[in-house]
């Protein structure tokens, strides 16, 4: 499916937030899910970019937020480096989840009045950070899916300026179907994290279910010596059958 790209700024408590929108090129079909989907710390470099795309062209407008708006100028994407990874962390300590919730509401919105998704038919995914936001964000009333994929922080609840987002104490919340990823040798969600995260979702009875591959943290990113294409291909492939069955 071919899809057709456009940037939109979005407005946050004061701040505007520069927003990555890919879409099929359907002019004349029925209306499709929204997913709001949420980068890494590096916000929207080129990889991010591509999942977006690669998204999209499965029937789904998809929305990419620039997550540190309140903080980075618009359009910075993080290089993939040891300056940038301590600059994306920082960025990541300075931003409330306040901030974080705020956003996610503003996106899930704006993708609500598009015309082009369907009615009631919203969704959350992201990476890294991304999938601890893509949690938070399946604690909004009207997210019927939301893809983690490995979710870094939810575990223990450390996200953002928080200490203790307190997001896992919430599962009772979700309303609708949850998806997690996971690679298994990830030092950053290991075995005793995902125990962890399962564990409550089961107590909260939480519609959840996980996917494990033998694989490092950030398997997904398609550059660099962690990028691992057949665990890769096989997360998209059941991660898009789980957003169309959620959907459906």
């Amino acid at each position: 499916m071919i899809v057709i790209t456009e940037t939109v700024e979005i407005e946050v408590g004061g701040s505007r937030m520069r927003t990555l929108v890919v879409a099929p090129k359907t002019a004349s079909s029925a209306p499709v899910p929204g997913i709001v989907l949420y980068s890494d710390i590096f916000q929207l470099t080129g990889p991010h970019v591509r999942s977006c795309v690669r998204l999209a062209g499965h029937g789904f407008v998809v929305a990419a937020p620039e997550i540190y708006h309140w903080i980075e100028p618009a359009g910075a994407a993080i290089p993939f480096d040891d300056a940038g990874r301590t600059r994306g962390l920082d960025d990541a300590a300075r931003t409330p989840v306040a901030h974080f919730d705020a956003d996610c509401r503003a996106a899930l919105d704006w993708l609500a009045a598009d015309p082009r998704v369907a009615k009631g038919k919203l969704g959350v995914a992201g990476f890294c950070i991304g999938g601890h936001l893509a949690f938070r964000g399946a604690l909004q009333r009207d997210v019927r899916a939301t893809v983690c994929f490995y979710p870094t922080g939810l575990d223990a609840g450390k996200l953002g300026k928080d200490a203790d987002a307190g997001s896992l104490a919430r599962a009772r919340e979700i309303r609708g179907q949850l998806l997690l990823v996971f690679g298994e040798n990830d030092p950053h969600v290991p075995l005793a994290a995902r125990t962890r995260i399962e564990s409550v979702l089961h107590d909260a009875r939480t519609n959840f279910q996980t996917l494990l591959f033998p694989a490092e943290h950030a398997f997904m990113r398609d550059e660099g010596p962690r990028f691992d294409p057949a665990a890769t291909d096989q997360a998209w492939a059941q991660a898009i059958a789980f957003l169309k069955r959620s959907f459906s």
